[in-house]
């Protein structure tokens, strides 16, 4: 279906039909579907009248989290009363469940996977012939949800993602990165849709084909939301709501339709426009890429990147008892210190005996993803801790390593399969090390060849063709460097080496290493593994690309050998001098701020001089870092809690002070049950010493007024992410200003901006976490 050589048509906006049709302000349009199906159908009928191939069920919402034991039911007559309006095919709707993932949330990745899967289970059950994966921000969130369709369905599966004007989700994931990690796990059609308007999609939908090996689907909002005579409207006509898509399909995008503020019109317009062509040449993305959350890295041919060697336990002391000891401030600390260096990859390896090396390696995992936006290599040889691993990772990871045994390759390639993995491939077998590079050639063949078989791409396949030390092996170190060029030349496959053993046992080991690694970037090398603290490493990375073209006209080498500061050398340890207070805010070292914090005041510092002087002015350089793009939502909650953690060292020793700036109410608004952007700005706004009153989701506007009155509150947030909720946003922030016209109100959420956020009656709009710290000093300054 999704692959039709016509381009395919959704239907518009569900959300925005309820309202026209007179939507209570605060009912749950799912519950529509058992209470007064004949207004679902309705709509439905009038999009397939306007000549949309997919009609999407009214599920959006209906999940455990909001219905309980009814969401079933609910989902069954969705989907039946989808079938019922004629619809060539019928898409399962899957929104955001509304709530935060671990390591910033409590819900964990199995719980979420579990929601989808039984929202996924019964559509496939009732009769749905694909599931829609819609409107997602949260990269590990899409991930669960697709992979829930994957494991309980044989149905297609579409997944697209939700963009702001700087082209990120609200979590920092770009076009490019959604494109990459949702192809590699198998996504069926990836996209885009709501929060912008067909103009500011354009460029996006450009990007995003340009890194897709899958169909790629448009629905755009009809521009962005106003408020006219109390009511949402929007105001993209349906002519020029065609004249924009009609752009995207002459791009290649294969299936497009609407979202906020579409009506049958236009579709009508658009299908009018479209109907019957054929899809246009598209972006077949078949290059080597690895992603995190918001990072993606790119081998080109002759391209190199840094693996970073530093958090894998052999033969470092500190890190096996940190390990050991769950000290996750000391490897959170490697990684950092091996981003700030220039790593472009991670290499995570849990491997001790006497651990629960699966549990252990997961945990790392997270915490490294909350505060690097590295991508990683988990790296284990215990199958079931490279598995766990692969599945809560965030983006597309690197397999560290299958060899070519045969069991070992049954074992490895279908997980990396299944979680979209690239793969380091050793040139060993059940005979070994071959000696000459013509048989590690061979194994290399093999590898490439078997794993075609799983349909894992060759771009996807590193090989390693295994460095020897040469104090015993000292013959077989150019055999190394004829083989990577070997498997450069013959195979056409990117090429990984473990730099640092070939001076095992040999003094001034850094001289070896550093003199090696030019051999092999001469060889072909694309992926050294090495440390990069070591700045003599470094400097031959450095000076290698200039020479092959990597760095262009030498900015990157210029800057860096013009600089002084270098990255620390090491892992941050308990009482460890070389971070102060400031630093350790802003890099998100957690543990280290509660004994920093205690010495602090051990030595006569005034708790509020730590406050006013230290906790305030970091949390600014990370939300200034924030509004640049050089820092995402995980640094910023991570910083965050870093001083949350300080925060309670001092609550502790001035028991009877009352320290707060203000009190703050927060509230996701009645009918809306989505609370991550809520609770993301309650977290900063505590960590700025605001008290926050956290009212929870789904509020009704008479329950704040009342909670106002209480506790007199200056000022008031409240989140919407769903458009058929504005409208309890607007009649919340009117009472408010009507019975207490001296308490300010900011608004924000995923369907407003700033003008929006004037015609709903708020006095602010706080477009992330950030700016809310920002209104609120300026309300109670």
């Amino acid at each position: 279906m999704l692959n039709n050589d016509k381009i395919l048509f959704f239907d518009g906006g569900m959300g925005t039909m309820l309202q026209k049709k007179g939507l209570p302000a605060g009912k749950l349009p799912e519950t529509l579907n058992i209470e007064n199906p004949e207004i679902i159908l309705d709509i439905h009928k009038e999009y397939v009248a306007s000549g949309a191939d997919i009609i999407t069920t009214n599920t959006f919402g209906a999940n455990s989290l909001k219905y309980g034991n009814d969401t079933t039911k609910l989902i069954t007559a969705a989907v039946n009363i989808a079938k019922d309006s004629g619809a060539s095919y019928v898409a399962l709707d899957i929104g955001p469940t509304g709530a935060m993932l671990e390591p910033f949330g409590t819900m964990t990745f199995e719980q979420v996977y579990n929601v989808f899967a039984e929202q996924i289970k019964a559509g496939a059950e009732a009769g749905a012939d694909m599931v829609l994966i819609e409107t997602m921000s949260d990269l590990t969130e899409a991930k669960a949800a697709l992979l829930a369709a994957k494991e309980n369905c044989s149905l297609p599966v579409a997944v697209t993602m939700s963009f702001d004007e700087s082209g990120r989700t609200f979590l920092g994931t770009t076009p490019e990165i959604a494109a990459v990690t949702l192809c590699s796990l198998g996504a069926d059609a990836v996209g885009i849709n709501c929060s912008l308007g067909p103009k500011e999609v354009l460029p996006l939908a450009k990007r995003i084909l340009e890194y897709s090996s899958a169909p790629v689907m448009i629905q755009p909002n009809a521009g962005l939301p106003k408020i006219e005579d109390g009511k949402t409207v929007y105001k993209i006509s349906p002519e020029e709501f065609a004249d924009y898509i009609r752009q995207m399909t002459d791009m290649g995008v294969a299936i497009v339709g609407g979202c906020c503020g579409t009506t049958p019109d236009h579709i009508k317009a658009v299908t009018s426009a479209l109907k019957g062509q054929d899809k246009k040449h598209t972006f077949t993305f078949s290059g080597t890429a690895f992603t995190s959350r918001t990072k993606l890295v790119q081998l080109r041919e002759h391209s190199t990147a840094i693996i970073g060697e530093r958090i894998n336990p052999t033969g470092k002391k500190k890190l096996k008892e940190a390990i050991k000891s769950e000290n996750m401030d000391y490897i959170i600390g490697e990684a950092l210190a091996q981003t700030e260096a220039g790593a472009d990859i991670l290499d995570v390896n849990a491997g001790l005996p006497d651990i629960d090396e699966a549990y252990m390696l997961s945990k790392m995992v997270k915490e490294i993803q909350s505060v690097s936006d590295l991508p990683l290599q988990i790296d284990s040889s215990d199958e079931k801790a490279v598995e766990d691993a692969a599945r809560i990772y965030c983006g597309k990871p690197v397999i560290n390593s299958v060899n070519g045994k045969e069991e070992s390759m049954k074992t490895i390639f279908p997980i990396a399969k299944k979680y979209g993995a690239a793969v380091v491939g050793l040139t060993l077998d059940e005979s070994g090390i071959p000696d000459k590079a013509e048989d590690r050639l061979k194994i290399a063949e093999k590898i490439m060849k078997t794993a075609a078989t799983y349909s894992i791409p060759k771009e996807d396949i590193l090989i390693d063709c295994l460095v020897l030390t040469a104090s015993t092996n000292q013959k077989n170190v150019m055999e190394t460097l004829r083989a990577v060029n070997m498997v450069k030349s013959q195979l056409g496959l990117k090429t990984v080496l473990g730099v640092s053993n070939v001076s095992f046992g040999l003094p001034q080991r850094e001289i070896i290493n550093a003199t090696f690694l030019a051999s092999a970037f001469g060889a072909g090398l694309n992926m050294p593994i090495l440390n990069p603290l070591s700045d003599r490493y470094m400097e031959v990375v450095s000076a290698f690309k200039v020479l092959n073209n990597e760095d262009i006209s030498a900015e990157k080498f210029i800057s860096e050998h013009t600089e002084t500061e270098k990255a620390p050398s090491s892992a941050p340890t308990k009482s460890d001098s070389q971070y102060s207070l400031s630093d350790i805010i802003v890099k998100g070292f957690k543990n280290l701020s509660e004994e920093c914090v205690q010495n602090m005041l051990a030595k006569g510092c005034d708790p509020l001089e730590i406050v006013n002087g230290y906790f305030i002015p970091a949390l600014d350089i990370v939300g200034e870092k924030f509004d640049k793009g050089e820092m995402f939502l995980p640094q910023l909650m991570a910083s965050a809690e870093t001083v949350k953690k300080g925060f309670d060292v001092i609550k502790a020793t001035m028991p009877e002070t009352n320290s707060s700036k203000g009190k703050i109410i927060l509230a996701t608004v009645k009918g809306d049950i989505h609370d991550i952007g809520k609770n993301i700005v309650k977290m900063i706004l505590q960590n700025y010493g605001y008290d926050i009153i956290d009212m929870g989701k789904d509020v009704p506007p008479e329950a704040v007024l009342e909670k106002v009155r209480e506790h007199n509150v200056k000022l008031v947030g409240l989140s919407a992410l769903m458009t058929t909720t504005v409208k309890a946003m607007t009649d919340t922030a009117e009472l408010i200003k009507r019975h207490c016209p001296e308490t300010s109100v900011m608004v924000g959420g995923a369907v407003l901006n700033s003008e929006y956020a004037a015609l709903v009656g708020a006095d602010y709009y706080a477009k992330d976490a950030a700016e809310a710290a920002r209104i609120a000093e300026k309300v109670f300054s």
